[in-house]
């Protein structure tokens, strides 16, 4: 199956035509292919009605109880995933407006209960000071006062103490200069100071901490629902369970390397210290 990066996350309806009219090719009643799949006849109907996104697994499952072929089982699988993941273009957002992006973000970490950060390249704007901030959008050509209003204002959640907060960083996305010496040093001062909340835990892995694995991507996990992965084109969204383990899973390896609490400080006062230096 062949496609456009922009029909990401735009497939759902397409899968569950698709499903609804393989049921009835086969000659089955709803109820009798829930009972095959082992799962509840309303929510086959709300799969089938596009109200629910089906698992890779509940499509895995109602395929082989269709007893699709292998031709048809690859298609729809692809299918599937297509509608699982969704890739958002910088271009698009910027016309849609960088504040928008503030909007769905803050409901995103509303909706969450624990988020995890991976950073490779840059701080994050949660963690970031607000000369930061306004530094890390310099580069776009729009208007970026609403987005950076955004970002501080989104910076409350982290005393929200019923939400639990992860955070590792590379030394490179301390370090990189994106503001001069002396911002960056209040910078690397600011995480050293959120280290003591309670519900923020933020890791560091120092150039040179050997990994059994080389990070390609800044990734946020939320709960265990959905994983959002950052390109300097855009990102990709990915909601199935799969692939939000995989950055489950990836994240727990970084957390195994990462220096925290009075180790990560002394780091952060040392890399501080030179800054001003």
């Amino acid at each position: 199956m062949t496609f456009e990066a922009e029909r990401l996350g735009e497939s759902g309806t397409e899968l569950a035509s698709l499903l609804r009219e393989l049921r009835k090719r086969a000659g089955l009643s709803g109820d009798r292919l829930a009972a095959r799949c082992n799962m509840s006849q309303s929510k086959v109907s709300r799969i089938e009605n596009g109200r629910t996104r089906p698992s890779l697994v509940d499509v895995e499952q109602i395929l082989r109880a269709l007893d699709a072929p292998p031709s048809m089982i690859a298609e729809v699988a692809a299918l599937a995933r297509l509608a699982h993941t969704e890739w958002r273009n910088l271009r698009g957002l910027r016309r849609k407006g960088l504040g928008t992006r503030q909007a769905e973000l803050r409901s995103l970490e509303a909706s969450s209960t624990h988020m995890r950060y991976f950073l490779l390249s840059m701080v994050t704007g949660l963690l970031a000071t607000p000369e930061y901030v306004r530094a890390s959008l310099a580069h776009s050509p729009a208007d970026t006062s609403k987005a950076v209003a955004g970002k501080l204002e989104r910076q409350a959640i982290l005393y929200d103490v019923s939400k639990q907060f992860s955070f590792i960083l590379t030394e490179q996305a301390i370090r990189w200069p994106v503001v001069s010496p002396l911002a960056l040093a209040e910078q690397m001062d600011r995480l050293s100071s959120l280290t003591y909340l309670p519900n923020v835990r933020i890791g560091v892995i120092p150039v040179g901490a050997p990994t059994s694995r080389v990070p390609l991507n800044t990734f946020t996990v939320y709960d265990a629902s959905l994983v959002t992965i950052e390109t300097s084109a855009g990102s990709l969204v990915l909601r199935d369970s799969r692939d939000v383990r995989s950055y489950l899973d990836e994240f727990a390896q970084y957390e195994e390397y990462a220096a925290s609490d009075g180790e990560a400080r002394a780091m952060l006062a040392e890399w501080s210290a030179a800054c001003r230096s």
